[in-house]
């Protein structure tokens, strides 16, 4: 299952959909503190799916925090994920580092890496010889594979309860740990989109057999009804979005045949057009003499 699937894309999702708490989670050592009137934004954010399952581009986001008042200035963090810590690469951070440095002009760069198994590689790395060193580099660790779940089972930080299976687990607690992810979820997000987005996340991670399944659905009916329903929204809004497209190649194609190449503006008019525009717009097509009567029917 590991080798199938894109933590980067997994966690590149979170941190950008919750900076804040992925920075209080992540790096408490360097995060804002609670009173500090500070906004953290991704830069050089790119476009985030509306699943996690599906294709994606490498999203590089590091966080910019930056106080409000003036009084401190912005700090970036740059934030890089590992999955195995034999892999880790601390020179390629530090070249990740520098890059952002020189490109916000900026020594203020905070560099964070996650890691999700247990075991994880700490300590700075320092370059030189027997008479002089000449670069040391540190950055923070945040070891998931390593943390207690059960001290975060009641966190109030969302990023920290949709990662408890990533947690260090005690024997036959990943069922609670995953109920505990699902119920913190339920109860700190209200937009559905980012419902079913991270309970997605949390099942990737969690990978309940069939009887851990059929334990929770008994356990927590409740949760688990909420569950269904965001599953039965998704598959609807699917079915929607897959009608939307088919009627959409349709109408392009007669679009095409009748009247050559399509202006820019016309591919942005079907781009967010419903069911019934496309519908209503297709049976104009035949008795239409130019591609505005097509829009606009005498």
């Amino acid at each position: 299952m590991a080798g199938k699937l894109s933590h980067d894309q997994n966690f590149k999702n979170l941190i950008v959909d919750y900076p804040s708490e992925a920075l209080e989670f992540f790096a408490p050592e360097e995060a804002p503190r609670p009173g500090d009137d500070v906004r953290i934004v991704p830069v050089r954010e790119e476009q985030l799916q509306a699943k996690l399952s599906g294709r994606y581009r490498r999203l590089d986001v590091p966080l910019l925090a930056e106080w409000t008042d003036g009084r401190r200035e912005a700090v970036l963090f740059a934030v890089e994920e590992e999955s195995d810590p034999l892999r880790f690469s601390p020179l390629r951070l530090i070249r990740y580092c520098t890059d952002l440095a020189e490109l916000f002009g900026t020594r203020r760069v905070v560099p964070v890496v996650l890691f999700l198994r247990p075991g994880a590689v700490r300590g700075p790395l320092t370059i030189g010889t027997e008479r002089r060193d000449y670069l040391s580099f540190d950055y923070l660790v945040c070891a998931l594979g390593d943390m207690p779940a059960r001290d975060w089972l009641n966190s109030n930080n969302l990023v920290a309860r949709v990662n408890l299976p990533n947690m260090r687990l005690p024997a036959g607690g990943r069922l609670e740990a995953y109920a505990s992810a699902v119920r913190g979820l339920l109860d700190l997000e209200q937009d559905p989109n980012r419902l079913e987005k991270y309970i997605d996340f949390i099942d990737i991670y969690a990978d309940l057999s069939d009887n851990e399944r059929r334990s929770y659905r008994e356990q927590h009916p409740e949760e688990n009804g909420m569950i269904v329903g965001l599953n039965q929204r998704a598959r609807e809004e699917g079915r929607q979005e897959g009608r939307v497209e088919g009627e959409r190649a349709v109408l392009e194609r007669m679009l095409r045949r009748r009247f050559g190449a399509l202006p820019p503006v016309v591919d942005r008019r079907l781009g967010g057009a419903s069911v019934t525009d496309l519908e209503n717009w297709a049976d104009n097509v035949l008795d239409a003499g130019t591609l505005d009567e097509v829009f606009h029917p005498r």
